[in-house]
């Protein structure tokens, strides 16, 4: 099973998400950046690399706090959601059109992709909000 990889940065009580471009699978769903690991690579080396490719900024990766499967184009894959640091606000979008910080509540009315879908609902047994 390919392996996917969110990072998930955190803001007081809210979370980065970035627009999709539209024209790909997930086309203008919100996500947490991030993607697939290359042949070779380790998850948090993939997603320091999708991070430079996606919105052009370094991280720093902490621990995986989530993980869970999903199926892309018949191709089933797992994805795993790490605490990150972000070293900059300063994004070039490549791949979005727009990023967000929102907290919960808000994803819950947001278009999302669907494994982040999954990963939403696992921060909200992380980080349960009133």
């Amino acid at each position: 099973m390919a392996i996917s990889t969110a990072g998930i940065a955190v803001k007081g009580n809210k979370f980065l998400l970035a627009l999709r471009n539209p024209g790909t699978s997930i086309g203008e769903s919100w996500e947490f950046p991030g993607g697939k690991a290359e042949n070779g690579e380790s998850p948090s080396d993939a997603l320091i690399r999708e991070f430079r490719e996606e919105l052009d900024i370094e991280i720093k990766v902490g621990k995986r706090i989530c993980s869970g499967d999903f199926e892309n184009n018949g191709k089933k894959y797992e994805i795993y959601g790490f605490l990150i640091d972000i070293k900059s606000e300063n994004f070039t979008l490549t791949e979005h059109s727009r990023t967000g910080w929102f907290d919960l509540n808000e994803m819950t009315g947001l278009k999302m992709a669907g494994s982040d879908s999954q990963i939403v609902r696992s921060l909200k047994y992380l980080y349960p909000q009133e």
